[in-house]
């Protein structure tokens, strides 16, 4: 199906790569960056009061927080960033799961078990309104899923100011994460490397946050309008491709009858 296509769009360079792994030619591949509304995002973030909702969490202005938002299932790996949080030992960090899930009995009980509850929340399902003052009150957001063909909350976390971390199994590693900082993205599954890199970045927070703003201003080079003009970009060149093929297909079938009008001509 995608080799019958004249020009093909993909929404990350991951899939882009498995495009071309399929045969067809990188220039017959758009790369449109999988998006959200990047000014909403921003302009929620702008308005919230940072320091209420950390105290809404129990938590203080110099306090590190890390925070997972997705839905807690087993391919998004959340007890790997569990598991890593506890083997970091932060004692002035906190965790924050954004979301809920049948994992979260499960992770209730091992925060318990591993002596991190008292620095763990769960929020719970937070409805996208909610979720511009969630990432613009904590500091570095983490994706530790092993299937995440983009993942679009790194896109939402880094508009509003928080640093993003990803696992090399999830799109937005390779197009968000790695531009910003290349040792946050780290091998699914490994949580001595999650371990290690929380416990980097929360020893640094005036640098962390720093990175949030990098993270910000980098990601709207990867916007709508960004989004939009690469899929204009895509019609137009399957258009002109779809011109040129007819071109030379009407070119092709005139080539014989010319041939067949001369030698009958000859006959004659």
């Amino acid at each position: 199906m995608f080799r019958l296509a004249d020009q093909v769009i993909a929404p990350s360079s991951d899939g882009r790569d498995f495009m071309c792994s399929l045969g067809i030619p990188r220039d017959h591949v758009s790369l449109t960056g999988d998006c959200v509304d990047n000014d909403w995002w921003m302009a929620q973030s702008k308005q919230v009061d940072r320091a209420a909702v950390r105290a809404s969490w129990g938590v203080s202005p110099n306090d590190a927080v890390i925070v997972f938002s997705a839905k807690l299932q087993q391919w998004k790996r959340p007890l790997d960033l569990l598991h890593a949080f506890a083997k970091a030992n932060l004692p002035s960090a906190f965790l924050l799961f954004a979301g809920t899930g049948p994992l979260l009995p499960q992770l209730e009980s091992e925060a318990a078990s591993l002596g991190v509850a008292s620095r763990v929340r769960f929020l719970g399902f937070v409805h996208q309104s909610q979720l511009p003052a969630v990432y613009a009150s904590a500091d570095l957001l983490v994706l530790p899923s092993e299937f995440e063909p983009f993942g679009l909350v790194v896109n939402e976390a880094m508009c509003c100011g928080c640093a993003a971390a990803a696992s090399d199994r999830c799109g937005a590693a390779r197009d968000l994460v790695a531009p910003v900082r290349p040792n946050f993205v780290f091998r699914c599954g490994d949580i001595d490397a999650l371990a290690e890199l929380m416990k980097k970045a929360t020893a640094d927070l005036a640098h962390v946050r720093d990175l949030g703003r990098t993270a910000l201003a980098y990601v709207q080079t990867w916007s709508p309008e960004r989004n939009i003009a690469a899929a204009v970009e895509a019609i137009r060149m399957a258009t002109s491709r779809r011109q040129q093929n007819s071109v030379q297909a009407l070119s092709d079938s005139a080539a014989p009858q010319s041939n067949a009008s001369a030698s009958q001509k000859s006959q004659e």
